[in-house]
């Protein structure tokens, strides 16, 4: 029988679990608490939207049938809020981390990720991951038009804040717990930090690992990856747990039920050591035949090019204090067909001084007189691209040039 997390659920009434960096318009008549408005937030925010045509794990834009981010975002949320419910937390607050979780990523998954980590380490001197890019992108970079039509930051509530940077799900953890304290999430430096703030955290963390291992076997399979002898491996893998099959169905109900069953306060969000051994055996499994498999080349060479010439393409209109202008120009020139660069400098104008009238939101690259920060405007610009974006963008680059 689960335990009860129930005393430890995060409350909506919790001052520093619901802070915001500023205050949000009020409604007289909302029948939402903190928590279930982030929800909604992110909902419809366009970050949330970009991920139906992110990568997840296999770069496959005209197949409808391979999971995108937005499926493994919504398999993280299945998998959290069921357990959350179960051991009695706060499923709104899960919900909304596990909606937030991904909105970091860059196009071409973690492939793309490597590429952006590498320019930001040339050109600004920093690391690039992409759960501090999430707490960036929904800190400073997603906005929101309010009920009067004025675009203003998404201002978050810390714990859903803190469950977006500290949601790694690739580290091998069991037994999560909260840290302790909660300090300013600005200050996390390192590419897999701390434990989440709140139990919610833990849950979203431990989930997100379990949806997306079931899942990549099956677009494996799908997508002719794996050799008979790896499918005849994983059927010998499921038949020593008198299962017939290990996919997205069998893993998730498997580890949502051990779970529940082991969890408590004293042990900490836990699977037992027979289901923590069979999640290691097919994480290993999905190493060696998946995410290792040569024929992962081609894509790798092709989204470093397309994310590095997007990059030098853009970096070439720095021109001190007059790259706005340049910019404009080239965006509204006959002779540069690229529509792009268009929607770079339009993009661009919210986060000037003195910008886009319509914009509330903090102004992060000021009058935009330095190469560090305009570079850091054209990663922040990419980054947030879908694959599909980045790749039409390119063509453009390759048509028109």
């Amino acid at each position: 029988m689960a335990a009860s997390f129930k005393r430890y659920a995060a409350s909506a009434n919790d001052a520093v679990l619901t802070a915001r960096q500023s205050a949000l318009y009020s409604r007289a008549d909302d029948v939402r608490d903190a928590f279930t408005r982030d929800y909604t937030r992110v909902l419809h925010s366009t970050a949330f939207r970009r991920l139906k045509h992110k990568t997840q794990v296999f770069y496959n834009i005209a197949n409808d049938h391979i999971c995108t981010r937005m499926e493994h975002v919504l398999h993280v949320e299945s998998v959290a809020s069921t357990i959350s419910a179960k051991l009695g937390l706060n499923v709104e607050l899960t919900r909304a981390i596990a909606l937030a979780h991904d909105l970091g990523h860059a196009p071409f998954g973690h492939q793309g990720e490597k590429v952006i980590n590498k320019l930001t380490e040339k050109h600004l001197g920093e690391r690039f991951w992409h759960e501090r890019n999430g707490l960036r992108t929904v800190d400073k970079l997603e906005l929101l038009e309010d009920n009067e039509r004025v675009y203003r930051n998404l201002d978050l509530t810390y714990a859903v804040r803190d469950g977006i940077i500290s949601h790694c799900g690739e580290v091998d953890e069991n037994n999560l717990r909260p840290r302790e304290g909660r300090g300013d999430l600005a200050e996390f430096s390192d590419a897999h930090p701390e434990m989440p703030a709140t139990w919610e955290g833990c849950v979203v963390k431990i989930s997100d690992k379990i949806a997306y291992l079931g899942r990549d076997i099956e677009d494996a399979i799908s997508l002719g990856f794996l050799t008979d002898a790896a499918i005849a491996q994983l059927t010998e893998m499921a038949r020593l747990r008198d299962e017939r099959a290990l996919n997205t169905t069998v893993i998730m109900h498997n580890m949502v039920i051990d779970i529940c069953e082991h969890s408590s306060p004293a042990a900490g969000i836990t699977l037992s050591p027979e289901c923590l051994a069979q999640l290691n055996e097919i994480k290993a499994f999905n190493y060696e035949h998946i995410y290792g498999n040569a024929r992962f080349g081609p894509y790798i060479a092709y989204s470093e090019l397309v994310i590095t010439q997007l990059f030098e393409h853009l970096r070439s209109y720095f021109d001190g204090g007059y790259t706005v202008l340049r910019l404009a120009y080239a965006a509204n020139s006959r002779l540069n067909p690229a529509g792009f660069v268009r929607g770079f400098s339009d993009w661009l104008k919210k986060y000037l001084t003195g910008g886009a009238p319509d914009c509330a939101n903090e102004k992060l690259y000021g009058a935009l007189n330095d190469e560090k920060t305009y570079a850091r405007a054209v990663l922040d610009y990419i980054s947030g691209m879908t694959d599909r974006y980045a790749i039409d963008c390119f063509n453009e680059l390759i048509t028109y040039a």
